[in-house]
């Protein structure tokens, strides 16, 4: 890792993953690269889950790519509720349908324009240019196999990794690797850190900086931060009834929790003894090595929260 960089948002600059404020967010692009020394140009960005309809349609194995095309634009008509003209779509061939060498699986992935169209927009008031445009939960896929080889399951293992965010928090299920299952819910660290404002009448950048560095009273740990972590446990037990109550799964091998709270003190062990799963802490660049400008022990701390980001930055521009 060359260089990398957590630049603070003004509060709702951006509210459950959609962008209300692309100047404050542009701007915080620009501080970034900025502070980072970086000298990059293209970007990487993603759409979060709940913005995006992705489908595995069946397709004939002899059409060129021209006629794949079409014929997707065609079939994705059938499954987007808004007019084609107001969508960006993409899809990829995953490969020969089981038990049909004609057909092959196809990925379709859409997201209304102006979804898009904001993210590029944020890139580009902050000096960028978007060259790749992903979805959140491939993103994760992607950097989810730096984080496999350290788990203590088998790599056929079924792993639920839940990315607590500001938020909003998602339910990721994974299984060798593979996206099984996703799903997003209003909650997150946001309510720690407006907890925190109301109760010692802090400013929103004086509370989210006393949450990472300390400082606040000694009642904050019984009675703000326990209750806290006591709801992120409950959240996390509901994503998962809802994924067990939708799928052929009643359990999963293993938690994995990433985002800006995934290292509250104890959280872990708390899953673990009250879910009864074995959990940890992602940390998708503890094989990488560091450049001179990575400051090591400030990055084991953010971590947890640079999923996607690591998952893009592996993305190729081509």
């Amino acid at each position: 890792m060359e260089h990398y960089v957590v630049e603070p948002l003004p509060p709702n600059a951006v509210v459950e993953k959609n962008i209300v404020e692309v100047e404050a967010v542009g701007e915080a692009i620009r501080r970034a690269i900025n502070r980072s020394g970086s000298k990059a140009k293209n970007a990487a960005a993603a759409v979060a889950g709940s913005a995006v309809i992705t489908k595995l349609i069946p397709m004939p194995a002899d059409l060129d790519d021209s006629d794949m095309e079409a014929q997707v634009e065609l079939e994705a008509t059938n499954y987007i509720p808004y007019p084609i003209e107001e969508v960006n779509l993409d899809f990829e061939v995953l490969g020969p349908m089981p038990n049909s060498p004609d057909m092959v699986q196809v990925l379709l992935a859409a997201s209304r324009s102006e979804n898009v169209e904001l993210r590029q927009s944020a890139l580009e008031l902050g000096g960028l240019t978007a060259k790749v445009m992903d979805v959140e939960a491939f993103a994760v896929e992607n950097a989810f196999a730096l984080v496999a080889s350290e788990l203590p399951v088998a790599a056929d293992a079924v792993v639920a990794l839940v990315d607590i965010g500001a938020t909003m928090t998602t339910l990721s299920v994974l299984r060798s690797g593979r996206s099984l299952y996703s799903r997003e819910q209003m909650f997150g660290g946001k309510q720690l850190t407006d907890e925190v404002m109301r109760r010692y009448g802090l400013t929103y950048e004086e509370a989210g900086l006393a949450k990472r560095q300390g400082g606040l009273p000694e009642s904050y740990e019984v009675e703000v931060l326990e209750p806290f972590k006591e709801a992120t446990v409950q959240q996390i037990s509901r994503l998962l009834q809802f994924f067990y109550a939708g799928s052929e799964f009643n359990r999963v091998d293993c938690i994995v929790l990433a985002g800006g709270c995934a290292a509250l003190a104890r959280l872990p062990e708390m899953v673990e003894e009250q879910l009864g799963v074995t959990t940890v802490v992602a940390n998708p660049l503890a094989q990488m090595t560091l450049g001179p400008k990575v400051q090591a022990h400030v990055l084991a701390l953010d971590a947890p929260a640079l999923m996607i980001a690591t998952g893009l930055a592996l993305r190729s521009f081509d």
